[in-house]
């Protein structure tokens, strides 16, 4: 069975790491969901409880009940969850 991975990314605006993530995922053929943090700090508790950071982007990336957040800066790390997914699937 082909499961659908599910991308989301956490992301603010005028944030040019934010837009790196995104065009990474959409010139590789990842569809995603965001969620804009701008101004929302209950958003921003939301991050800081699940992965203890107060920064975007963070991109959750998963499927069924299994999901691993890429919270660092730079695309290496985000290529090779995307790659562990792929594979899984």
């Amino acid at each position: 069975m082909n499961k659908k991975v599910n991308v989301v990314v956490w992301e603010e605006q005028d944030c040019p790491y934010c837009e790196e993530v995104k065009r990474y995922l959409t010139e590789n053929g990842f569809e995603f969901r965001t969620i804009d943090v701008t101004g929302n700090e209950a958003l921003r508790e939301v991050l800081l409880i699940k992965y203890d950071v107060d920064h975007v982007p963070v991109v959750e990336i998963g499927f069924g009940k299994r999901f691993d957040a890429v919270t660092g800066m730079g695309i290496s790390k985000l290529e090779k969850t995307l790659r562990h997914y792929r594979m899984s699937n």
